[in-house]
Formats: structure tokens, sequence, C-alpha cells
């Protein structure tokens, strides 16, 4: 985009200032929404940044909270209209974790446990393929294509040289040996994992199977952290027709000792890259 802006990030600042406003005039949601004739779960999205904020929901809700300094107002009000601006992804149609790309787009860093595939940033185009199609049996050829092309174009984070991604990953074990797509395609897959964990802002560890019951048994998540202090480190958690964002600080809190101990646990990245050339010898040996 011309002006820089992420519409889902500039979405949830815009919601927090939004909270900011109606705490200050000791509101509830309920008397927020009674007020301007609208239900009460419309102002919780427009909150939280998974709704998108028309200026004309800035102005009503303006309105109620008294805000009198017009630069506050129209302060806001440009936020709105920047925050309906499409983001390189709307380019490929509906995608159903926008929001989740729109966040990922604009983070800092990003912390990935994943137990059953290799995390999306780091898969190769043949490997995605084979994991979409897989999980969703489904779908047709086309959006199977789509879905890939969305999770390669993602990738251009980790190769920008200016704003590069920080990116920590631990995979567990299975998501090593789960045969995705063929011996070559994991073989493939692997190397290329090596290469991605050689780079100065990527490390990757391996929860071996050794290691029994830990932390992360309980599934996948991500924790995603923001270059401005204005926006709140957030947990992702994927779901099959829904997911799941955490934003409170005692969920973010407890999301991220868990991934310090799974980061303790593990391999080190040393120990992992030559974990993973082992099974890769495996793949080819066949």
């Amino acid at each position: 985009m011309a002006s820089n802006v992420n519409p889902t990030v500039r979405r949830r600042r815009l919601g927090q200032e939004l909270r900011r406003l109606r705490e200050l005039k000791g509101m509830t949601a309920e008397e927020v929404a009674e007020r301007l004739l609208v239900s009460q779960s419309k102002i919780s999205r427009l909150e939280n940044g998974r709704r998108s904020i028309s200026q004309r929901d800035v102005r009503d809700l303006c309105g109620v909270y008294e805000v009198e300094d017009r630069r506050i107002v129209e302060s806001l009000m440009q936020m709105a209209k920047e925050s309906r601006q499409q983001g390189w992804w709307h380019a490929f149609g509906d995608i159903p974790y926008s929001v989740y790309i729109g966040l990922e787009t604009d983070a800092a860093s990003l912390r990935v446990y994943e137990p059953q595939v290799v995390p999306g940033l780091l898969q190769t185009r043949a490997y995605a393929e084979a994991v979409v199609a897989g999980a969703l049996p489904e779908a047709s050829a086309a959006d199977v294509e789509k879905r890939v092309k969305v999770r390669i174009r993602r990738q251009e984070r980790i190769h920008d040289t200016r704003n590069p991604l920080r990116l920590w990953a631990v995979i567990d074990e299975a998501a090593l040996r789960r045969r995705v797509g063929g011996r070559q395609i994991m073989r493939e897959q692997l190397e290329q994992l090596i290469d991605f964990s050689q780079l100065p802002h990527v490390t990757v560890q391996v929860m071996p199977f050794e290691m029994g019951a830990h932390p992360g048994v309980n599934g996948q998540y991500a924790i995603l952290e923001f270059p401005d202090a204005a926006d709140s480190t957030v947990v992702y958690l994927e779901g099959v027709t829904s997911d799941l964002y955490l934003e409170k600080a005692g969920d973010v809190h407890s999301y991220s000792v868990m991934y310090e101990h799974l980061r303790a646990q593990a391999l080190s990245a040393d120990q992992t890259r030559e974990f993973i050339e082992g099974i890769a010898k495996e793949y080819t040996r066949g």
C-alpha cells in the first residue's frame, strides 16, 4: 500500500483508543450500545479491532463520549478511513485468516509452536500444497492454489532485508516425521528448514519425542509482538471454523511463560540442525 498503513493494525489502534474514551466516560459497552441502538457485540468488535470501523461509527461514538476536541475527533476519523484500506492479502479474495495475516504483516517478532506440521512461513511450495490439500479435502484446486500463493507471499517478511520478521519456531518431532507429500517433498522441506534456520533472524528448535509431556501438548499457538508500544502483544490460536486472539495481559503472560519452557526443553539451534539433517538423510535413503 502506498501509505504503508496496515489496515488491521490501524483498526486495532483505533479500537483501543475508542475503548479508552469509553472507560474515561465511565460507560459500559452495554450502555453505549443502548444509546446508539446497536448490539453490544458490535461495540465489542469495534473495540477489539475485529470489525471494520466507519467514520460514521467514530462520529457517533465520539458524540456519546462527549469528545469536544475537534483535533481528536478528526484524528480518529482519519484512522477510521485508513483502517478501511485494503492490505495486500485482499487481492486474493476471501481469506479466512485475514486478520492474522494483517497482524503478522506488521509484527516485529513471532514466536510459534507447531506440533503437527512445519510452520507456514518456513514451508516449501510443494509441502504447502500437500498440507493445504490434505487439511481441506473438499477444497477446489483453485482454492488450494490461492491459499498456497498467500502462504508463499507471507514469506516475504522473512526475506525482507530492511525489516525482517524475527521468527522463533519450536517444532515437534512429529512434524518432521509426518510424511507430507512423499519422501522427496519432505527431504526438500527439511533442507529448506535448515537453510532458514541459518538466517540471523530465524531460530528453529525441535522438541524431540524423548522429552515426553511438555508445555506444548495442548496444541499450536503463536505470539505476535509489534514495534509500536501502543500495539499490545497478541496470542493467536488457530481453529477449524474460527480463530482466537488473546490480548489480555494475563493470557499473554501465561503463554509467554509456557513458550519459555518450550524453548528451554527443546534441542538447541545447533542440535536441531543436526537432528533435522539426520531425518532428511532417512528420507533420502528411502
